[in-house]
């Protein structure tokens, strides 16, 4: 078995290896603060005093920042409607970052036949519909449906390119919209926002690809794909 010193060496590394695999501020500032930890646990051992010193500060600065975090969203609370979206758009954030960003939009009521995006026109708008449904055309064909959970206008909404599809209402609906035109600085200006929100944005196109192939092939009378 490898000595004690060797033994905290290793448990450093692979606890900086998981900080740099996982998407959360949280958890990555808490995995570097038990690396911190578990190196200065060696450092000590082997009587390393300036490495002691180093990894002691690091520990404090982590630990500061996870204390601040905890104490500014002690106070945070979110709605029954925004809680649904901490698991996509703002998955990875801190309370206080995702009701930061919540805060760029505003929550409205659309009827059937409002249109969300059209074919060819810049997105002006980022939605995440929490209630009802819209159909996606493309050509004049659909290719899709958005429903509850889903983000509309996430492919070109941050690019400032032109919408690939047209989103309408098929009745009643609710969803957080958030302009673009205010969405691009304030995420460009947030590092952590603009991670996570891009992390969402790629999960939510995956699905809806996967989908849209489901939607194309059941129209084409094809077996859809797997």
């Amino acid at each position: 078995m490898p000595p004690a010193d060797a033994l905290l060496l290793h448990l450093s590394y692979a606890l900086l290896l998981a900080a740099v695999l996982v998407a959360r501020p949280f958890t990555l500032r808490l995995l570097i603060a038990l690396a911190a930890l578990s190196g200065l646990g060696r450092a000590l051992w082997i009587g390393d005093l300036a490495s002691a010193i180093w990894l002691g500060l690091l520990l404090l600065a982590c630990l500061y920042l996870l204390g601040r975090n905890l104490y500014e969203s002690r106070d945070v609370r979110f709605s029954a409607e925004e809680k649904g979206m901490l698991d996509g758009l703002v998955a990875g954030l801190s309370k206080t970052q995702a009701r930061h960003l919540i805060d760029q939009g505003m929550w409205l009521n659309g009827k059937e036949g409002d249109v969300l995006t059209r074919e060819g026109e810049p997105v002006e708008h980022l939605y995440y519909l929490a209630e009802g449904e819209a159909r996606v055309m493309s050509s004049g064909a659909r290719v899709g449906t958005c429903r509850a959970g889903d983000l509309v206008g996430e492919l070109t909404v941050l690019s400032g390119e032109v919408a690939s599809a047209t989103v309408v209402l098929n009745g009643p609906a609710r969803f957080w919209c958030a302009p673009a035109d205010d969405l691009r600085p304030y995420v460009e200006a947030h590092e952590d926002i603009r991670r996570a929100v891009e992390h969402g944005f790629a999960t939510a196109l995956k699905a809806k690809l996967r989908a849209s192939n489901r939607t194309i092939a059941e129209a084409s009378g094809a077996a859809p794909p797997a």
